[in-house]
């Protein structure tokens, strides 16, 4: 049996998967809110608690943060998830960490065309490397290098760096993010959803629009980064709206920067919890505005596909995919 997780600093979701003759199929899934558990190993003994202590031969999760030596200092999270630990747990001999977008790379190499929509109209299809990048609680990157033959997925922290503004009105908002992270802003602190908030903060503080009372209210008592984004996507806010548009530019921004950084001639990919919600103002062109901005390079990126993945569960998928069809000599074993 495989227990297959994906550890974010909003959610966590843990499943178990048995083999049978048509492939794995789900035994329990389980999700939880990840700031209410001190520690990975606690939410861990909690979930095999909740499915009667399963007999589990392989570990492989995701984690939102690097892996450094195998193990992995959760980057939104005050835990430190151990092999070691996480095996002797849940009595399984072989265990895996893999970088959230690592295991998100895998999960999207397993999904059907039906799971995608495309942002880019001019798009053409051709083999080579996929770009990933996943806005949510944070902002992860990664790239999906093709060989000819196979793809081998490369794992990055590139959300966290720096944000170059192009304009003033970007400018006038490093200035104002600055007052927040004197030491340094990177395209995490603006493209993911504690973003959100900070762009609606900075135009509302620059006097862009009146700020709505009833709007206000819902910030202080609801998830602000999902009311920004359901009042700017319905259009019914300036603030918001504004907010959620300037958001989708630097999304794109980033994904061009990255698409830069490795020609991603078979496609960028866009995953995380944010862009399925906001699709209606990723597909009315402010993504691929700030993507393709990029002066002599524009040309070779306006051929590129840019596929929003609607599957929630890409990552868990994928760190199924890791542990079923990966050697299992490349995974730690205790």
């Amino acid at each position: 049996m495989i227990l297959a997780g994906d550890v974010g600093g909003t959610k966590t979701i843990l499943a178990l998967f048995t083999a049978d003759t048509e492939g794995y199929q789900r035994v329990i899934k389980q999700r939880y809110a990840s700031a209410d558990f001190a520690s990975f190993n606690d939410l861990l003994r909690t979930f095999l608690n909740a499915a009667q202590w399963p007999e589990v031969s392989v570990v492989a999760i995701g984690v939102a943060g690097p892996i450094i030596n195998g193990d992995c200092h959760a980057t939104n999270l005050p835990w430190l998830l151990s092999r070691s630990e996480i095996g002797a747990c849940a009595g399984a001999k072989q265990v895996v960490l893999l970088n959230d977008l690592e295991a998100t790379a895998w999960g999207l190499l397993a999904l059907p065309e039906q799971n995608f929509v495309e942002l880019n109209p001019s798009a053409v299809f051709l083999q080579g490397n996929h770009a990933v990048i996943a806005a949510g609680t944070g902002l992860g990157e990664a790239i999906m290098a093709y060989d000819g033959t196979h793809y081998h997925i490369i794992a990055t922290e590139g959300g966290h760096s720096d944000f170059s503004p192009t304009n003033a009105q970007e400018i006038a908002l490093l200035q104002f993010m600055l007052t927040k992270y004197p030491e340094h802003v990177s395209y995490e602190r603006l493209v993911s959803g504690e973003g959100l908030v900070s762009i609606y903060q900075f135009l509302e503080q620059s006097a862009y629009a009146s700020a709505n009372a009833g709007i206000a209210q819902q910030l202080l008592e609801h998830d602000a980064a999902a009311v920004i984004g359901e009042n700017g996507v319905a259009g019914q806010d300036a603030l918001c709206t504004e907010a959620v548009r300037l958001f989708c530019k630097l999304y794109g921004s980033e994904a061009g920067n990255l698409a830069l950084k490795c020609l991603p001639y078979a496609g960028v990919y866009l995953a995380g919890g944010i862009a399925g919600k906001i699709l209606p103002v990723l597909q009315a062109g402010h993504f691929m505005e700030g993507f393709l901005a990029k002066g002599r390079c524009r040309k070779m990126l306006q051929g590129l596909s840019v596929k929003v993945c609607l599957e929630p569960d890409v990552a868990l998928i994928g760190a199924l995919n890791y542990a079923s069809g990966r050697p299992h000599t490349e995974i730690y074993s205790i």
